[in-house]
């Protein structure tokens, strides 16, 4: 009785000490906060070492001109300093540059020794709001030495029910009663104790009168085999009973066990986020709350927010308007092909033939899209007729020359009938429309047909991509053509070859086609040739995908132009080399020197760096705030205390 009072009295103080330490938190002004690491130095600094940056430039008038550390004296006059380093950063904001599409966010995180104690566990959540969505965080999760110890304590005590339940069920079976049993009353079965042969259960019954599960079942402690299975059952509940605060494996970025609270505990956060095309800045802020055992004894107030404004070297793309220089002439020409099939060695023209009302239609149809064409007028029509190479060539060159002019014929025939119609169609509405005609009747259009002869060029391409023919075969054919320059030799001898059937069934009908050009002239169009420009939309559209922050296909895009938008790209992707190339290229003006000066600040030729940077803002003041943007440009700023807007 007395050590059940004194473990309570124990435990009592325990909670009314945990519950004092939470009420002068809460009295207190100390607080989980986030704040901004110190900016990198240039070089570590020794105790005692004297630091005085100094560089000789020539300003954008040509005189030379002296950057060093200086404040000013008691009599006004500028004086070089040394560098005094901040011990903390008390801004709540900071200016971030992105770079290759992406973002790092470095702050850290603080925990006064006030909070900390060796029974609790913090967890501390950071959430980021960008573009009015919130995103939570990794957390990070402090753990006192005595609080982890209570943890492990409950995976012990898991483990050791875990333990306690049999996985091997011969343990429930008396095998040595079982074995008596098997003696004294069936000693066949007993003698199979030592034989693997098998037996199936349905001959064991047979034989003995007893199945092997009813002898096994018999002789098993059914309640301890029962009792067992209820506990392998209870596991996720006896895992809640024992582990009441597990621990986090996954989905955090900072798990530590800490031994005591003699200072402050810090951790910097390093967060890498993606641009994106509207984002301009981001919010962060702290919250979480302090856990003993399995409880939420205090819930830690959202912290003061930090704000990383975003600068992107998108916004230095020029976004003038691009074109290009067009030449329109008057005459246009377009041309086309179809398969007129004609009967053996004949020219006329079956309309009913083989593929011929399709073919014919088509041509038709062009015709027809031509003549009532508003921005074109046609003015003239060749029809070239092509034969495939059997028979003699001269035969073969006059039948193709018949076919043209028999194709001519038709097609001038199927004009004139069509422009009569399409002039009755249009009289007829003037007439019911009331008004008159506005143009004068065109003039006829030309038909001037001619002879392509044996079409050799197409039987050369069709048998090189034809799979049916053989290397074999296309080997031999090569070797005609090259060797014959006699076409009806060539023929000859390619009869004989074992392809020939094939090519003359298959390929030679595929060569007797018709070719039309059409020679047409803009109306309205007086001169032969006009000369205007148009709006470059493939340079607009990589302009675009510049400011949208797409760097990888904007320089794919802007690459061929190599001007001042291809060395943005670059420089935004760290391709300082391809930049400078091109930025030398060009007029040096106060986007290209802020460029320059990025690229030698990442050389670090510190001197060719703020020399660029002194040039940029003379020509243009508004860089003397957008140097404190770029990290490049702000170390310089910060190096040589370049205020030249004072």
């Amino acid at each position: 009785m007395r050590i059940k009072c004194l473990l309570a009295a124990v435990l009592s103080a325990a909670a009314c000490s945990t519950q004092h330490k939470i009420d002068v938190l809460k009295a207190s002004d100390a607080q989980a906060r986030l704040v901004l690491p110190a900016k990198e130095q240039v070089r570590e600094i020794k105790f005692g070492e004297q630091v005085r940056d100094t560089l000789q430039v020539v300003d954008f008038e040509g005189q030379e001109m002296l950057i060093m550390n200086a404040i000013r004296d008691e009599d006004g006059e500028m004086v070089a300093t040394d560098r005094i380093t901040a011990s903390y950063v008390t801004a709540r904001f900071r200016n971030v540059a992105e770079r290759r599409g992406s973002v790092n966010l470095e702050f850290q995180v603080i925990v006064p020794k006030e909070m900390q104690d060796s029974k609790w566990q913090l967890r501390l959540d950071p959430d980021m709001f960008v573009l009015g969505d919130s995103l939570r965080l990794e957390p990070v999760i402090i753990t006192g030495r005595d609080y982890r110890k209570a943890q492990l304590r409950g995976y012990q005590q898991y483990q050791k029910f875990l333990d306690s339940i049999i996985t091997d069920t011969t343990r429930f079976i008396n095998l040595r009663a079982l074995e008596i049993f098997l003696e004294r009353n069936i000693p066949q079965v007993y003698a199979f104790r030592g034989d693997t042969t098998y037996v199936s259960d349905e001959q064991f019954a047979s034989a003995y009168g007893v199945t092997e599960k009813q002898a096994v079942d018999h002789y098993t402690y059914m309640l301890w085999k029962r009792w067992n299975r209820y506990r392998a059952g209870r596991k996720d509940i006896m895992f809640r009973r024992f582990v009441k605060a597990p621990i986090v494996s996954g989905g955090i970025r900072l798990d530590t066990v800490i031994t005591n609270a003699n200072g402050d505990f810090v951790y910097n956060y390093i967060q890498t986020i993606h641009t994106r095309p509207a984002l301009r800045k981001v919010d962060i802020v702290l919250s979480g709350d302090i856990r003993e055992q399995d409880k939420r004894i205090y819930t830690i107030p959202r912290s003061e927010p930090l704000t990383f404004y975003i600068s992107s070297l998108s916004s230095l793309a020029d976004n003038t308007e691009k074109y290009l220089q067009k030449i329109i002439s008057r005459r246009v020409e377009a041309n086309t092909a179809c398969y007129i099939e004609f009967p053996q060695g004949k020219a006329g023209i079956d309309e009913t033939l083989g593929n011929n009302p399709g073919e014919i239609g088509r041509i038709k149809g062009n015709l027809r899209d031509l003549l009532v064409n508003e921005v074109y007028e046609l003015d003239s029509i060749s029809i070239a007729a092509f034969a495939s190479p059997e028979g003699a060539q001269k035969a073969n060159e006059a039948l193709s020359e018949k076919r043209a002019h028999s194709a001519s014929g038709y097609f001038a025939s199927y004009v004139r009938e069509l422009k009569d119609s399409l002039a009755a169609a249009q009289g007829a509405f003037l007439s019911l429309d009331g008004g008159k005609a506005m143009h004068a009747e065109s003039p006829e259009i030309q038909f001037q047909g001619s002879s392509g002869g044996e079409n050799w060029l197409m039987l050369n391409r069709l048998i090189e991509q034809d799979p049916a023919v053989s290397a074999r075969t296309k080997e031999r054919y090569r070797q005609l053509c090259e060797d014959w320059s006699d076409l009806d030799l060539r023929e000859k001898l390619l009869s004989h070859e074992e392809g020939y059937r094939y090519i003359r069934e298959h390929l030679y009908p595929r060569l007797r086609i018709v070719k039309f050009n059409f020679y047409l002239h803009r109306k309205d169009m007086e001169q032969d040739t006009l000369h205007t420009t148009e709006l470059d939309t493939c340079y607009m559209r990589g302009v675009e995908l510049l400011r949208s922050r797409d760097y990888e296909q904007a320089l794919k895009v802007l690459r061929p132009y190599g001007d001042y938008n291809t060395a943005v790209a670059c420089v935004a992707l760290e391709r300082d080399h391809s930049a400078m190339e091109i930025l030398n290229m060009q007029e040096k003006n106060a986007r290209v020197n802020y460029l320059m000066a990025i690229i030698y600040a990442r050389r670090g030729d510190d001197r060719n760096a703020v020399q660029h940077y002194i040039h940029s803002c003379s020509q243009d003041p508004s860089f003397i705030h957008r140097g404190n943007l770029d990290p490049e440009i702000s170390s310089l700023i910060s190096k040589y205390e370049l205020n030249l807007d004072k």
